[in-house]
């Protein structure tokens, strides 16, 4: 393991996020609100952190490993979690403890959307806008972003991209250079939020709301200004917007990427996995609309706007809301916050297990009914007019088994600290789903539930973020042999 090169990277990403600190500390002073003294103080730690790490070390140039690109992406994503939250800390409203506030920057930069925060219509403009630029930055993954505009770092970035990149194959690139994927993922990332934030503007958003808000869509957060979230604005217009860029948010990048390139949108439904994924949507939407409206819940007009809403918001782990589903009829929220567990599409900015992988799970599941009728035939999976590799295979199922391993361990240490099966069972798939609202004692904010669960809340983020292994392989014996 290289440690100084570790160091030095670690410390220029830290140098990279304090300059982002710089936007609300403008808006503080814009809005005169009483935020900018913990900005600066953060901004000053942060900062000087991260010299004191990047100075010693900058002159060392080494190629990295692989097994350095999954410690660096896990440890900056551990400590990014813990300086994020120093302007929570620091800040006089809204009064977080310690706990409470990596709680919360650890959602807002794995997009997981769940809040420890009540009263955001109160709370100064600058700590607002910070909770949704850490979404926007977790989306396309801060050190993505840092290879591409720190073409200094003088090092291969490819081991740190195939550690950050979801999905269930890793080594496919856009462009034959690392460094042009990430400047091209991050070019549509900014067009996606422009385009957003004009659109909710247009449809009568005021205009700090409409970036706010534009940033946790495209980053499928789910974080809002308001406490009603997308309720407040009690907008039709606002609604389709949002439900139609977490629709494109919840779609692999790389395709956006061929769009832009060869200005065509027909491979969006000749993609497999997209079109599962839209068939699934469509689904869910039918019955939630159905149910909703026979149920007396809602008018007619009203159960298709909430019902598509929510099941789109839920199924790309966004989690907007502009009612409480928690207290729909019946089924319909348990039948929402399954939806999650699919969640988006690999490559994507949202969470749960990924399409992908739930259409190959079910691929492999009929070759396996298939074999006990023809136990001797050669049947292949295949995505597509693609036969996918047995191995890619047994990587999914091992993801599955890992996943289920861990969630089971963590439901369990919530029942342990005292909390209810319901809010147990839902906190923790709502956030190593990054989905954010839960159920029972979760469904509002998670304020109410003791430290202990928290804590154990902000490592299942962490595990959802980077899809498990990138995470675990560091608890194993044999990534630190030699």
């Amino acid at each position: 393991m290289h440690f100084t090169i570790t160091a030095k990277i670690l410390g220029m990403l830290l140098m990279l996020f304090s300059i982002t600190l710089l936007p609300p500390m403008a808006i503080s002073l814009w809005y005169d609100d009483g935020a900018l003294p913990g900005f600066i103080t953060a901004f000053y730690l942060i900062f000087t952190t991260g010299v004191f790490l990047w100075f010693p070390t900058r002159r060392y140039r080494q190629e990295m490993r692989t097994r350095d690109g999954f410690f660096i992406t896990v440890l900056f994503w551990c400590v990014l979690g813990l300086v994020g939250a120093l302007p929570f800390f620091l800040a006089e409203q809204p009064e977080l403890s310690i706990t409470d506030s990596v709680f919360e920057s650890m959602s807002g930069l794995t997009t997981t959307g769940a809040t420890v925060i009540t009263g955001l219509d109160q709370l100064p403009r600058s700590i607002l806008y910070y909770r949704q630029q850490l979404q926007w930055l977790g989306g396309i993954g801060i050190i993505v972003i840092a290879v591409a505009i720190l073409p200094m770092l003088g090092i291969g970035g490819m081991q740190l991209y195939r550690a950050e990149a979801p999905g269930p194959v890793k080594d496919s690139k856009l462009t034959p250079r690392i460094t042009e994927t990430a400047k091209s993922l991050f070019l549509i990332y900014v067009g996606l939020t422009v385009a957003c934030m004009g659109a909710y503007w247009l449809a009568g958003m005021s205009l700090f709301d409409a970036l706010a808000h534009s940033f946790s869509t495209v980053a499928i957060g789910g974080f809002s200004t308001h406490d009603q979230s997308i309720g407040y604005f009690d907008s039709p217009a606002v609604m389709l917007v949002a439900t139609f860029f977490m629709l494109l948010s919840g779609i692999n990048f790389a395709l956006h990427f061929f769009a832009w390139r060869n200005y065509s949108v027909t491979h969006y439904f000749r993609d497999p996995e997209v079109q599962f994924y839209l068939v699934i949507i469509g689904l869910a939407c039918v019955v939630a609309c159905l149910y909703l409206f026979f149920s007396g819940t809602f008018d007619f007009n009203d159960s298709i706007i909430h019902g598509i809403f929510q099941v789109v918001s839920i199924t790309t782990t966004t989690g907007f809301v502009t009612d409480d589903f928690s207290m729909w009829p019946t089924f319909l929220p348990f039948m929402l916050f399954f939806l999650a567990f699919m969640g988006g599409c690999a490559g994507s900015t949202a969470g749960g297990m990924k399409v992908v992988r739930v259409l190959l799970i079910l691929k492999q599941g009929l070759r396996e009914i298939y074999r006990l009728i023809h136990p001797n035939a050669v049947i292949q999976v295949k995505l597509g007019h693609k036969t996918v590799p047995n191995r890619v295979i047994e990587a999914v199922w091992g993801f599955l088994s890992v996943y289920v391993f861990t969630f089971v361990i963590m439901l369990l240490a919530l029942e342990a600290t005292g909390l209810d099966a319901i809010t147990a069972f839902t906190a923790v798939g709502a956030c190593i789903n990054n989905l954010g609202p839960g159920l029972g004692g979760v469904a509002q904010h998670y304020g109410d539930i003791n430290n202990a669960s928290k804590w154990v809340l902000c490592f299942a983020m962490l595990l959802g973020r980077l899809e498990i292994f990138t995470l675990l392989v560091l608890f194993t014996p044999m990534f630190w042999r030699r």
